[in-house]
């Protein structure tokens, strides 16, 4: 039989770190995240969701904007038997607004795993979250910031993967369409296809 001192985590056990980062395009009213413990890591225990809304009672942190959904979303952690780090999974927990997750959507109540690095957008938020592996089992930290630019700009799903073309190598889907908008000068000396 294990001694209690066997099972407790110790406080040398390094925790996973969720680090989420908001941006919202009136942000310069600091209203809006006062119910976050910014640049500050906080442990929550890996059992219980992780609940981010209006309702500071209902949620574990909470957004101050009526525009967001009382509970807003939910981070819940999880282990795998195949994968030895914590994961997590988003589940969107609002009833009036979709959610997206690297561009992938989510209705009321759907639920996805959450990748390494994710962008979730929300209403006018963007929220980057960026998980840093830990061994703790029992608990996780979180780490709330600002952005000063929308994440979408450092992290654009706009550009799309590179689709090969035969004779001419590699061309983007970006340029695919821009060929098909036909040119935007015209030079007499190059035929035109």
């Amino acid at each position: 039989m294990m001694s209690v001192s066997q099972t407790v985590e110790t406080e040398e056990d390094l925790l996973t770190c969720l680090h989420i980062q908001f941006y919202h395009p009136h942000q310069t009213h600091k209203a809006l995240y006062g119910l976050l413990p910014l640049g500050v890591r906080c442990r929550h225990p890996a059992d219980d969701p992780l609940r981010v809304g209006r309702d500071a009672q209902a949620c574990s942190y909470g957004l101050v904007d009526p525009r967001v959904s009382r509970k807003q979303l939910a981070l819940h952690a999880y282990r795998s038997p195949q994968n030895p780090d914590m994961l997590f999974s988003i589940q969107n927990l609002s009833q009036r607004g979709r959610m997206s997750v690297n561009s992938s959507s989510l209705d009321y109540l759907e639920r996805m795993d959450l990748p390494d690095k994710a962008l979730i957008r929300f209403g006018e938020y963007e929220m980057l979250v960026v998980r840093e592996s830990g061994d703790a089992k029992a608990s996780f930290e979180v780490e709330f910031g600002v952005l000063a630019v929308p994440p979408s700009r450092e992290t654009c799903t706009c550009v799309a993967a590179v689709t090969p073309v035969m004779d001419s190598g590699l061309m983007s889907s970006f340029a695919a369409e821009l060929r098909l908008a036909g040119p935007q000068e015209t030079d007499e000396t190059l035929s035109c296809s």
